[in-house]
């Protein structure tokens, strides 16, 4: 565990938080006229969808975040055990 703070953290969280309006604003901008025709079952699938697409980077971020490296080593991952 690390003692001393990071610049990683809040550039992070900010960068995050950035990304996210971004690409709510992009998915709101190009994809609402489209789905709008949509049925509602439909819409709502794919808004579920495309809520849940941007968790899938968010592992690596957060390990990037805490030690500054963009995967976990084996041997993190064999100490853990």
């Amino acid at each position: 565990m690390r003692e001393t703070p990071t610049w990683r953290i809040p550039i992070g969280i900010i960068g995050l938080f950035v990304a996210l309006i971004i690409y709510g604003i992009l998915i709101a901008v190009y994809l609402a006229d489209i789905l709008a025709t949509w049925p509602g079952w439909a819409q709502t699938i794919t808004y579920v969808t495309l809520g849940v697409i941007w968790l899938l980077p968010l592992k690596r971020f957060l390990i990037w975040m805490e030690t500054g490296k963009w995967g976990v080593s084996r041997e993190i991952d064999q100490d853990a055990a």
